[in-house]
């Protein structure tokens, strides 16, 4: 029934109604399947549980952070986020004495990477991961992340720039 050409038109047979009421269905289905599918590089396994951030000072070239038994580093297999002046590290603690430091900084489109799922490293904006060594285990990224120089006397961990 056509009241105006301005107005909605109403289907004429149920034929017509059909028609009509699947292809509004068929558009609500395509249009929730695209939604569900993503983009090639979102994040992929859920999200990581956030790292533990501290506090790290810069003198003469060197990152160093006091590792006590308060610290989130105070353990084998622990990691951190280390924050300072001269940028971001993921630090982690592979022996009794022994540690990687990485820089924050994904190799993929640079988001700071925040997460940790020991023992990987995992980008929260495309769901890149890294091992404690820094290489990609999964991507989008291609490419490893720098690794700096530690050294851990007397409770303090340093990092050489």
């Amino acid at each position: 029934m056509d009241r105006h050409d301005d107005v909605i038109t109403l289907p004429q047979t149920r034929r017509d109604f059909c028609v009509q009421a699947c292809r509004a269905v068929s558009l609500v289905a395509v249009g929730a399947a695209l939604q569900s599918c993503g983009s090639p590089t979102s994040p992929s396994g859920g999200s990581a549980p956030a790292l533990a951030t501290i506090n790290g000072s810069v003198a003469g070239g060197t990152v160093s952070v006091t590792v006590d038994a308060a610290s989130p580093l105070a353990s084998t297999g622990s990691a951190a986020l280390v924050q300072s002046s001269a940028g971001n590290f993921l630090v982690a603690r592979t022996a009794q004495d022994a540690f990687t430091a990485l820089t924050a900084v994904c190799t993929h489109e640079g988001c700071t990477i925040t997460g940790f799922a020991s023992p990987l490293y995992v980008c929260p904006c495309h769901g890149s991961q890294y091992n404690t060594g820094g290489a990609v285990v999964q991507g989008p990224a291609t490419r490893a992340l720098s690794q700096f120089t530690t050294r851990f006397v007397n409770n303090v961990l340093t990092i050489t720039l």
